[in-house]
């Protein structure tokens, strides 16, 4: 695989050109720090808004699992939004480490980093509910193996919600979370993007 690849865990080879942005949201004002190698490096991509536009947490108390963070722009917003702690798994090593570095810009204190890959740095622990912009670049597996992974991380009601385009596979995403939950509904459809939750039922 190439290691420059955003879903992979270093990018020894990639040169830093750091960059940051302000992302307005529903009152609050974000800072973004970026570089290059990481997803979506010049501003909030639109599957991420439509993600932060849709969803609500339920009020099981226990954290929120952001899957596949990036630098942090969906964990953090909704972090600070909804005053809820999130926690953010995140493979690559430098999207990890701007992730530290936007929690400490946006005095985000109820958000932790983790450097992840998928699940491995959660044995044992639940989440209210996962959520995802899934790295389809990173292919089917991978992103199939975040659901599969998500369903055993939820307790009974808890919710996973994904983000994923039309074009790059929501239907058969859709398929396969009925078949591993037992339902899926389309929350949102906007500009070719899907927003998909699923909830434990049993």
């Amino acid at each position: 695989m190439d290691n420059n690849h955003y879903y992979s865990r270093t990018q020894d080879n990639l040169e830093s050109i750091p960059n940051k942005f302000i992302f307005n949201f529903k009152e609050h004002k974000f800072i973004y720090h970026t570089d290059k190698g990481v997803f979506s490096k010049n501003y909030i991509d639109y599957g991420s808004f439509v993600m932060l536009n849709n969803f609500i947490p339920n009020n099981i108390n226990l954290p929120i699992l952001d899957m596949g963070a990036g630098y942090g722009p969906i964990g953090i917003s909704i972090s600070i939004l909804y005053d809820k702690e999130v926690y953010m798994a995140e493979i690559n090593e430098r999207a990890y480490s701007l992730i530290l570095k936007n929690i400490e810009e946006n005095n985000a204190i109820k958000a932790k980093a983790f450097n992840s890959d998928l699940y491995e740095k959660f044995d044992g622990i639940l989440f209210s509910s996962i959520v995802t912009n899934p790295p389809i670049r990173a292919g089917k597996k991978i992103v199939y193996e975040i659901y599969d992974g998500a369903y055993n991380h939820l307790p009974l009601n808890g919710e996973l919600w994904v983000v994923i385009q039309k074009k790059q596979g929501a239907p058969s995403s859709k398929e396969h979370l009925i078949e591993l939950f037992g339902n899926c509904e389309i929350v949102s459809k906007d500009k070719g993007y899907y927003i998909l939750k699923s909830v434990k039922m049993n």
